[in-house]
């Protein structure tokens, strides 16, 4: 989520090297690999999501932390797929939407961005104190309390946003961030670090320490389950990590580039072709959100054909879909829970896991 997002992916003339390098066969490369990836990504990111969501509200009812915590992570994701088809029109044709639907679709990206990284960082804390600190969050893992969390989590996404929704604008006919002239490299190092602190070195960080400390604890229980446990908590870590890093490093060096430490235009378009493979993989991951937290749960996929079998029976191909059955009396997030590390409160055992 690069503050460059507009400029390095729709349009190039404005880049203070254009004058120095011939950009068109980025232009072009753009115009045909970007509108087909962001497609793509919408159409994937857009159907589990939605599924996630409708699984959680109409089917499963609300009735955990956790069903309140992935519905949020959802939302998130789908604010941030949704501006995609506008940024690929734009890729091709350029922005002809106007100057207010700039702005909104710029703040729903980034809103959608933050939201998702929060998010993913506040389902990482929750499993931590359920697992680690058991006692404790029998005090903590309240209703009340998570209600707080969702909403300062939400504020903390749109205050992010603010700096984009405020310089994004449509000049010409791009969708760009214009920063006054006397200002510019200050504002732009801003967002970037902005992006790279808050967007990801703070989440890895935390990610990192909730997960390894949920490993250690399982480590120590005599279960003979742990072991898939501990591999789904390992590809959220490395998943989350592989697919983030290289685009954030390409942001850092994006931010290096105002300091003049990359001038030949050999360098900076590399730059600009690594940032579009970056983000290629970074943006993926939403995608991936709702099979890393949703469907690698057993029992959801048990629910999930239950919902096949309801509304959509010509998909059941593969067997009985009635064979699978989760009680009406438990809720979407705790099979979840049940099967996706995200353990119950009085299970520290691991008992649950699966």
């Amino acid at each position: 989520m690069t503050e460059a997002f507009p400029e390095a992916t729709t349009e190039f003339i404005y880049d203070e090297y254009a004058f120095l390098c011939d950009k068109i066969d980025i232009q072009e490369f753009g115009k045909v690999f970007l509108p087909i990836f962001y497609t793509v990504v919408f159409a994937l990111g857009l159907s589990g999501n939605l599924l996630v969501v409708f699984a959680i509200v109409k089917e499963g009812s609300i009735k955990s932390i956790t069903d309140i915590y992935l519905l949020n992570l959802a939302v998130s994701d789908l604010l941030f797929v949704i501006s995609l088809p506008f940024w690929a029109y734009s890729v091709v044709h350029g922005w002809t939407l106007g100057n207010f639907p700039c702005k909104v679709v710029s703040s729903l990206y980034y809103i959608g961005f933050f939201g998702g990284m929060f998010f993913i960082t506040v389902i990482s804390i929750d499993r931590y104190l359920a697992i680690v600190r058991a006692t404790y969050s029998l005090k903590s893992r309240t209703t009340n309390h998570c209600l707080l969390i969702v909403f300062g989590v939400w504020v903390m996404a749109i205050l992010a946003s603010v700096p984009h929704f405020l310089f994004t604008q449509k000049l010409e006919t791009s969708c760009i961030s214009v920063y006054p002239d006397e200002l510019k490299n200050i504002w732009t190092v801003f967002c970037n670090v902005e992006l790279n602190t808050l967007g990801f070195f703070i989440p890895v960080c935390i990610i990192c320490y909730c997960y390894f400390g949920i490993i250690k604890s399982l480590m120590s229980c005599k279960n003979q389950k742990k072991t898939r446990a501990i591999k789904l908590i390992l590809i959220v870590v490395v998943v989350f990590f592989l697919f983030w890093s290289p685009y954030n490093v390409l942001i850092f060096l994006e931010t290096l580039k105002h300091y003049d430490f990359f001038v030949s235009c050999n360098q900076v378009k590399s730059l600009d072709y690594a940032m579009h493979l970056t983000e290629t993989v970074a943006f993926s991951h939403c995608c991936l959100n709702p099979i890393i937290y949703a469907f690698a749960g057993k029992k959801f996929r048990k629910y999930l054909y239950q919902v096949c079998l309801k509304y959509c029976p010509f998909m059941c191909f593969c067997g009985p879909c009635n064979c699978y059955q989760v009680s009406s009396s438990t809720s979407y997030s705790e099979s979840i829970v049940n099967s996706n590390i995200t353990v119950n409160t009085n299970d520290r055992d691991g008992s649950v896991f699966l």
